[in-house]
């Protein structure tokens, strides 16, 4: 029960200045000429590793180290940390007498002690003493800019910058950015025009044009996470910002007064949102499951997603991804359209931006390849395969790329040249589709496909897809402007070597590049093992069975550094019914054993991460597989949740904050008397209620509660107060005093892929030190059918 204290604090309404600061979210700090800190963000707990990132990289940054290359006139400007895998990575910004350097740029890498480990800089040399007054007008660069398109529809903006990209010294330019129609169609151009002559120093095109395969997923019917509010339903996800699928013709969200979506016709745009939602929320768990990022653009969030571009294509632009359709009218909204379009905005909101130099579709294609086997559809629907467009008959021609064999489509290249930076970038992504099929995959993997290499060398073994994506995102981390094919060498190598120690991964990217010859650089890193290791992948790294049936799989052990030992394999995570043997049961490092999985016909349909663990003699390590078990799965209904109204007046079986449960007048239950009134008091507090239940194998299930938002807070662009819903510690929904509503509504979240686990539900409510927002939740319910 609340107290009448905690009622009248949460009517606070004054917020004092440095409350005002700390409630502002991150502050980036500024590093003068003199390496001191000219805007100072809010310090983190003591123990945060980002807050240690941060102080070691200020402190390097501070001392202006030469590979810098910096002068008395530039300052520093520190982006969001970003943390993978226990690693953190720093970004930062350069100003050259407060004018932005475009190649200025530059990554700090940390351990998680704030230990620096490894520096990624795209300026190559140092700008000296530059005059920062123009020759041209803004009016006159414009004019240049817009020459570049064939027809221009908006000029976005004009900024001053000093250009510091390549090999030619820096100079001062205008960066315009220019709307309209180029050579390849809809175009978004940023285009940097030297403020003294006029001469065009470089261009970058924001629309990145993707083409995939087929308009359909499945199998049916596909769960999607909708919003529900005043009876009406919208094709926006509760858990996902800014990412509404709508009608290209008028940008409107589709809404209707049930929850059921599209008719099965591809040529429908409700069916193509359909697809397009379900690849996108699948490749945001990826996300998080596989890389622990949140969200596209890393916090939370996405960009509209609007289906019916008239044209056989999809882009990503930074504001929007656009579907188009095939040659048969049909949307193409399926895994490798939309997981590529996306991947572009991933790549777009990494450090350094966009990747240049002929990667920018390779990456994408990552996104597409490695969304398709997370989600691992069964055929004939978007089963993994490493190729693109291969479902849909796009134009007429098959499939557009082939990662394990680029030159069998069009003859795109599989190897690196000198000439591929200047080669068209969807043909320019050969040799790094190429490399990551090497990576994931070997050249010559059990039950094919089998890849030729460039230089006739075996690459053995595979790290498998979630490894490999693992080491292209932890690149990115450290991408900057001046990124290349050559630069992702060094920086992948230099990931795969913090991600694995043992230097089993490490060998295997180098094997790869090398495979594709793309050459050594003199920043690659070095790789030295100690100890007795080694290294273990499982091929293929899924599979698809029937009840009652059985299908193989090989795992095979590297020996990395020291001498050979003993591997005893062993499997959990399997589903009811179903048991694993290994043939043999344990095999010398370099050694390879057959995996069967055989499965009752009682064993409950659905996907399930299997999880082979190899044991040796000083250390062990895992590969996952993932088991698809077909068929039609019988659930009896049922709500899951106890007390979900909150309407017997305390809190169990949830676990809550005290004073959570609550049936005061002031604010209003959904239905009868109580419900959970989280935070509230104008000034910082956390707030939970949590509750753990099962929810049965082969059963859909979907999590719903009412959520009313009430707040004093008067922003309209800072999240103050926060409520996130997880389970199982991963955020599935967040909403702030951003959020706020005059009464309730719905909200929905499909929680099917817990599907054959025990689960907790947790809401948790943090509120800042003055302003009051209250969030309050009532009629909970997880139904299973």
């Amino acid at each position: 029960m609340h107290t009448q204290a905690r009622k009248a604090r949460r009517h606070s309404t004054i917020r004092s200045g440095p409350a005002v600061l700390a409630a502002a979210g991150l502050v980036i700090a500024g590093l003068t000429a003199a390496g001191t800190a000219a805007v100072a963000a809010p310090p983190p707990a003591p123990e945060s590793s980002q807050q240690l990132a941060v102080q070691g990289a200020d402190s390097l940054v501070a001392a202006r180290p030469a590979f810098l290359l910096a002068g008395p006139q530039e300052q520093f400007v520190r982006g969001q940390v970003v943390s993978s895998g226990g690693t953190q990575y720093v970004p930062y910004e350069r100003t050259y007498s407060g004018v932005p350097v475009v190649g200025g740029d530059f990554v700090v890498v940390t351990d998680g002690a704030g230990h620096v480990t490894y520096n990624s800089v795209a300026q190559q040399h140092a700008i000296g003493t530059l005059s920062t007054s123009p020759s041209l007008s803004p009016a006159q660069a414009e004019k240049v800019a817009s020459a570049q398109l064939k027809s221009v529809s908006e000029v976005e903006g004009t900024r001053l910058v000093v250009y510091a990209l390549g090999d030619a010294p820096a100079v001062l330019a205008w960066e315009s950015t220019v709307k309209g129609v180029g050579d390849d169609g809809y175009s978004r151009l940023s285009v940097d025009v030297d403020a003294r002559t006029g001469t065009v120093l470089h261009t970058q095109e924001h629309v990145l044009h993707g083409t995939g395969t087929g308009a359909w997923n499945g199998p049916a019917p596909l769960t999607l996470n909708t919003t529900s509010s005043g009876g009406k339903f919208t094709m926006s996800p509760t858990n996902i910002t800014n990412m509404p699928c709508q009608d290209a013709a008028n940008n409107t969200t589709f809404s209707k007064t049930t929850d059921t979506w599209g008719n099965g016709d591809a040529t429908s745009k409700e069916t193509g949102c359909v697809d397009a939602e379900y690849v996108a929320q699948g490749e945001f768990r990826m996300l998080s499951q596989w890389l622990g990022r949140n969200g596209m653009d890393g916090s939370g969030g996405a960009w509209p997603i609007r289906v019916g571009l008239a044209d056989v294509n999809a882009y990503y632009d930074g504001t929007q991804v656009q579907v188009g359709h095939n040659n048969a009218n049909q949307w193409i909204s399926a895994v490798d359209v939309l997981a590529h379009e996306m991947g572009h905005g991933i790549d777009d909101h990494t450090p350094g931006g966009i990747s240049g130099g002929g990667t920018q579709e390779f990456i994408a294609d990552v996104y597409g390849a490695s969304t398709e086997f997370f989600m691992n559809e069964p055929s004939p629907y978007a089963v993994p395969d490493f190729l693109v467009g291969n479902q849909v008959n796009l134009v007429g021609t098959g499939p557009i790329r082939n990662m394990y064999n680029p030159s069998l489509i069009k003859s795109n290249p599989n190897c690196y040249s000198s000439s591929i930076p200047s080669t068209e970038v969807h043909a320019a992504a050969g040799p790094g589709n190429h490399w990551f099929y090497l990576l994931a995959q070997g050249s010559n993997p059990p039950g094919g496909p089998t890849s030729p290499t460039c230089n006739g060398s075996t690459v053995t073994g595979g790290v498998g897809v979630q490894n490999a994506l693992k080491i292209v995102y932890n690149a990115q981390l450290m991408k900057t402007s001046s990124s290349s094919y050559l630069k992702y060498r060094t920086w992948t190598l230099q990931a795969a070597k913090t991600l694995d120690p043992s230097c089993g991964q490490f060998n295997t990217v180098k094997a790869a590049w090398d495979a594709v010859s793309v050459p050594a650089q003199s920043g690659d890193p070095t790789c030295a093992a100690t100890g007795n290791d080694f290294s273990m992948a499982v091929s293929p790294s899924a599979g698809s069975v029937n009840p009652g049936s059985s299908l193989t799989a090989t795992v095979s052990t590297t020996l990395t550094n020291g001498s050979a030992q003993t591997v005893n394999l062993s499997a959990s995570g399997l589903p009811a019914g179903a048991t694993a043997s290994f043939n043999p049961a344990s095999v010398s490092t370099g050694g390879t054993s057959q995996l069967t999985v055989n499965t009752a016909a009682s064993t409950p349909p659905g996907t399930y991460p299997v999880t082979i663990t190899g044991t040796g003699t000083s250390t062990s390590h895992t590969a996952t597989f993932s088991l698809t078990v077909n068929g039609t799965s019988t659930c009896t209904p049922a709500q899951l949740l106890g007390n979900a109204g909150f309407e017997t007046g305390s809190a169990a079986p949830w676990t809550t904050t005290s004073g959570v449960v609550d049936n005061s007048a002031s604010q209003a239950a959904h239905s009868g008397s109580w419900k959970a009134w989280m935070n509230g008091y104008g000034s910082a507090h956390t707030d939970s209620a949590s509750q753990t239940v099962s929810i049965p194998a082969g059963c859909k299930a979907t999590l719903s509660y009412w959520l009313h938002i009430d707040t004093a807070e008067t922003t309209t662009t800072t999240q103050y107060d926060k409520l996130t819903v997880t389970v199982n510690g991963t955020t599935v929904a967040s909403y702030s005093n951003l959020n706020k509503n005059t009464g309730y509504a719905q909200k929905t979240v499909d929680l099917s892929a817990y599907a054959g686990q025990t689960i907790t539900l947790k809401f948790n409510g943090v509120e800042d030190s003055s302003l009051q927002t209250s969030f309050v939740i009532d009629d909970t319910a997880i139904q299973t059918s």
